[in-house]
């Protein structure tokens, strides 16, 4: 079997990454409602069947293109995170930071795959699984900012966390490479400024 360049598939991983990749070209340009198998097919230089088999239908291969999309990007944090640890940062905030920044500098070359999941129409079912991710990215953001296990603390991550989701829109939409570059750093100067906040030391009384 052979790939739109001409190459040989070597693996099972291999096939599914060259249906993934035709997948986000289709998906960013017709969204989901309309796009067409076939179309992916023909993209990927590969038959209806093969992609059946290894995905079972256009909405089993749009969720796996946003699982891909979704542990590249934790990839992304995580590795930025570690790296700021080798270089001797110990502070979890800045940490987090390190982590934002490098996840918002990415959102640009991968902006059409923010697009496709944010802003277009998405199979049945899909919400539920964003929804899981957004919980598991804020349970990892609580363990790396050593939050207090508390409902204000809970909340406040969960705040900046979201704040971080809502930068990489505005990300994805900009102009040119050298606006996003500037909306990067204005949003990180701007989760740098809500640390105060986030690293507080609440007391919470709740009274009847």
């Amino acid at each position: 079997m052979v790939t739109r360049a001409g190459r040989q598939w070597g693996s099972t991983e291999r096939t599914r990454a060259v249906f993934l990749d035709a997948a986000r070209e289709v998906f960013a340009e017709r969204g989901f409602g309309d796009a067409s198998i076939s179309e992916v097919v023909e993209r990927a230089g590969a038959s209806v069947g093969s992609l059946y088999h290894h995905f079972g239908g256009k909405g089993e291969l749009f969720r796996a293109l946003w699982e891909r999309h979704h542990a590249e990007q934790q990839a992304i944090a995580a590795g930025a995170v570690a790296a700021a640890r080798e270089r001797g940062v110990a502070d979890s905030f800045e940490l987090f930071l390190a982590g934002s920044r490098a996840y918002l500098e990415a959102t640009w070359a991968r902006r059409d795959l923010v697009k496709i999941f944010q802003d277009g129409d998405t199979p049945p079912g899909f919400a539920q699984l964003q929804r899981k991710g957004g919980q598991d990215w804020i349970a990892q953001n609580f363990r790396l900012l050593g939050a207090g296990d508390d409902a204000v603390h809970r909340a406040l991550v969960f705040l900046v966390t979201n704040f971080i989701g809502e930068a990489r829109r505005e990300v994805a939409r900009a102009r040119s490479e050298e606006e996003a570059a500037a909306l990067v750093n204005a949003m990180i100067e701007v989760l740098a400024r809500m640390r105060p906040v986030v690293e507080a030391d609440f007391t919470v009384q709740l009274t009847s």
